[in-house]
């Protein structure tokens, strides 16, 4: 039997003991607006708690994974302080949103279809197996607009790939191809875009048929090993993040990513 809900901007289709989450605003590259984050932590903690779901997969429609989160570039204006509602965004929905994921008690797989940047990038590294296609790219390109990382990304990305490909990703905000990404650990498996959606899909299935009390035994001891930092990590991005916001840097960084051209950064 198969249950599908959707919204405007998450699908939700549940087939037996498989959850699949789909990104649905294609056309928006699938970026974070408020209505997308809201559905996407109502999803998973909708599906962590469902005792017949034994398994989450979480894929993006169209060309991408996810863009990262929309820049209102109407709000750059000299008079708009954007700190406050920047904390309220990391605290209240994006990090609720990938602890959510960290603590779900079963596992959770990411089929990045495409380009992952920012907090979609944040997104895929929160899962516990993540498989690309040839044409996925990942990117944590914070710098490129004069701000840090966020979203969980400092601990996840390090985790993933260490200490200094993970300062090499966030200072040059470098767009790391698939294949280079699987070579660095960052992902797990790259197969061809024709191919991710079955391939993920049989991951899925064949995890949701393991020893779903082992498997979430085995999350919470490996969160507690390698991520047991990560509210503390939430709390230092947050942090930087709201002093940066309301820097003449990201006002520059952001105005010159919507204008296409190179940012002009004075450090102030």
């Amino acid at each position: 039997m198969i249950d599908s809900e959707r919204d405007s901007t998450l699908t939700v289709q549940v087939d037996k003991t498989l959850a699949t989450v789909t990104l649905a605003r294609p056309a928006a590259l699938n970026a974070f607006d408020t209505e997308l984050q809201h559905a996407m932590r109502t999803a998973v903690d909708h599906l962590s708690a469902d005792e017949h779901v034994r398994c989450i997969l979480i894929t993006g429609a169209g060309r991408a994974f996810s863009a990262g989160a929309d820049i209102a570039l109407d709000d750059l204006s000299d008079d708009v302080r954007l700190a406050p509602r920047t904390e309220e965004e990391l605290r209240m929905r994006y990090n609720p949103m990938i602890r959510a994921i960290r603590m779900a008690p079963k596992p959770v797989v990411a089929a990045v279809n495409g380009a992952a940047v920012g907090v979609g990038c944040a997104l895929a590294l929160a899962c516990d197996q993540i498989i690309a296609a040839e044409s996925a790219t990942f990117s944590v390109a914070f710098s490129k607009v004069g701000l840090t990382l966020d979203a969980g990304a400092s601990i996840l990305l390090g985790a993933r790939v260490g200490l200094g490909r993970a300062s090499r990703m966030a200072l040059l905000s470098e767009r790391v191809p698939s294949r280079t990404a699987l070579d660095w650990g960052m992902v797990d498996a790259v197969v061809d875009d024709e191919h991710l959606s079955t391939e993920a899909t049989t991951l899925a299935r064949e995890l949701a048929a393991g020893p779903t009390r082992a498997f979430a035994a085995t999350k919470a001891s490996l969160n507690t090993a390698l991520l047991g930092e990560l509210d503390a990590a939430f709390e230092a991005e947050i942090q930087g993040q709201t002093r940066l916001v309301d820097s003449a840097d990201f006002r520059e960084g952001a105005r010159a990513f919507g204008e296409r051209r190179r940012p002009a950064f004075t450090g102030e």
